[in-house]
């Protein structure tokens, strides 16, 4: 989990993206794998002009508190529901 959180960091300095994806993250805080602090300071350190998208429920309150937007979704329909399993490229 630290290497591909170092990737992220890396991703955020770099300057060579104007956003970035970080699927799942919220997850990987949830669970206690991923420091909230360390977030919170890389999202705060990020150059202004890079965008970082977290993705997954349960967002830390520490994330919701610093982030511009938090959206929470609902399921209304899902194919699961007439026995439609998950298709690789949609769900995964």
């Amino acid at each position: 989990m630290e290497e591909a959180w170092g990737e992220a960091v890396n991703a955020m300095q770099s300057g060579e993206w104007d956003l970035i994806v970080l699927d799942e993250i919220n997850y990987a805080i949830s669970y206690g794998m991923l420091d909230p602090a360390k977030v919170v300071q890389a999202l705060q350190s990020k150059p202004e002009q890079v965008h970082v998208i977290l993705t997954g429920r349960n967002a830390h309150p520490t994330i919701v508190e610093i982030a511009d937007t938090v959206t929470e979704m609902r399921q209304v329909k899902h194919a699961y529901e007439k026995g439609v399993m998950a298709q690789r490229g949609i769900e995964y």
